[in-house]
């Protein structure tokens, strides 16, 4: 019962009278985050110019140093993006691909992800192709080639 849908929904900010599911595009932060999350933008406003200027970069190191500590790897492997359609668009961009290679996916590739992939394809010229995928799978034969 301690973690269920309704021992965690005072957390959130949300209407009570609504069961909220899209925390994937627009969720709603617990509180307490959003709290601290009040606590930045206030030192942002305190004052913007030095704020992002100066202080944001020793903030952004402290940062990654922590989660590097928690996650076991180095500082300088870490990159902050601002949600994770940027991160996944900048790898796109970013992959040795061309004319030849192809990029396997599925049907229930992320929709900006899959736009993504498709302009990137078209523009280097490799394949994109994706395999249908239908619930339930039973077994390996459930899946299909578009």
């Amino acid at each position: 019962m301690k973690n269920s849908p309704e021992a965690l929904k005072p957390l959130f900010q949300l209407d009570p009278e609504i069961t909220f599911l899209n925390h994937g595009s627009y969720g709603s932060c617990p509180k307490p985050v959003f709290e601290v999350y009040q606590d930045w933008q206030r030192k942002l406003e305190a004052q913007p110019i030095k704020f992002m200027s100066e202080d944001v970069y020793d903030h952004l190191e402290t940062s990654r140093h922590a989660l590097g500590q928690y996650l076991n790897c180095s500082m300088d492997d870490l990159v902050y993006v601002p949600n994770p359609t940027h991160a996944v668009g900048n790898i796109i961009h970013n992959l040795d691909l061309a004319r030849g290679d192809e990029v396997l996916t599925t049907n229930l590739e992320y929709g900006a992800c899959d736009r993504t992939w498709t302009y990137d394809a078209e523009q280097r010229g490799y394949t994109y192709m994706k395999s249908k995928i239908t619930f339930p799978i039973a077994d390996k034969d459930s899946f299909s080639r578009d």
